[in-house]
């Protein structure tokens, strides 16, 4: 069993996003790792994967419904429409 978030990006204010996510992340005490077009987060969930969005681009997440990160990991990807644009789906 299995449940996979699906997301397409892109985000217009990188710079501001990171900043934004950094803080978000040092809040819930994920891991936050910052690459040049993208940015990884590792959370503390069992049998979640790390979310990584990309600063325009398509990805995907197995999330198994494990709460709370299943639910934080769409907070943040909805709150990408702040600094761009997104597209969400699941199955």
């Amino acid at each position: 069993m299995g449940h996979t978030v699906y997301y397409r990006t892109r985000i217009d204010s990188w710079k501001e996003f990171k900043e934004f996510l950094e803080k978000v992340c040092e809040g819930l005490s994920f891991r936050f790792v910052e690459g040049e077009d993208a940015v990884l987060i590792l959370p503390e969930c069992y049998g979640v994967e790390p979310l990584e969005i990309k600063k325009m681009g398509r990805g995907f997440v197995k999330t198994n419904l494990v709460e709370p990160c299943h639910s934080i990991y769409l907070l943040v990807l909805h709150s990408v429409s702040s600094f761009g644009s997104v597209e969400l789906w699941e199955d």
